[in-house]
């Protein structure tokens, strides 16, 4: 190789298995299509809670919550710093941090056996899932409704 050789100097960063990630919409693009997670919630190093979820939401908003109840996940990027991706066991995790706070989000499905959309999902499951958005998108717009008569 020469003196000669020159090499871009701002190159897109390349994270394979293992790495930090910062930018929002590469976290999104990761996190958006996970589906079926178990997911662990650290404090301070100290495991706070656990449990399993389908991932609903990817989103980013500073004015909305991330929400995990019923086994239903909304995931707000602006909840966190940035995210950490690991392999472990041939298993790749996902950690959303945030100071002293971690989400660990480990994949229950195989992407590559979801290519055709999620045909896993029984018609109930999935009857249950569009309802649970529906019902928290019009409690959203009654709560901005009600915000609109107090001011």
């Amino acid at each position: 190789m020469s003196d000669n050789t020159r090499f871009p100097e701002n190159l897109a960063p390349c994270i394979i298995d293992n790495g930090i990630v910062v930018n929002k919409e590469d976290i999104y693009r990761l996190l958006s299509d996970l589906g079926h997670v178990r997911y662990a919630h650290y404090l301070d190093g100290q495991a706070s809670g656990e449990g399993e979820g389908y991932i609903v939401e990817v989103f980013d908003d500073p004015s909305q919550a991330t929400l995990i109840a019923n086994q239903t996940i909304y995931l707000n990027l602006g909840s966190f710093d940035y995210l950490q991706l690991q392999t472990a066991a041939n298993s790749t995790y996902f950690d959303l941090v945030q100071d002293q706070r971690i989400l660990r989000l480990i994949p229950l499905t195989n992407p590559l056996n979801c290519q055709q959309g999620d045909a896993n999902l029984d018609p109930a499951t999935l009857e249950a899932m569009v309802t649970d958005v529906l019902s928290a998108r019009r409690d959203v717009q009654l709560d901005e409704e009600d915000d609109e008569y107090l001011f």
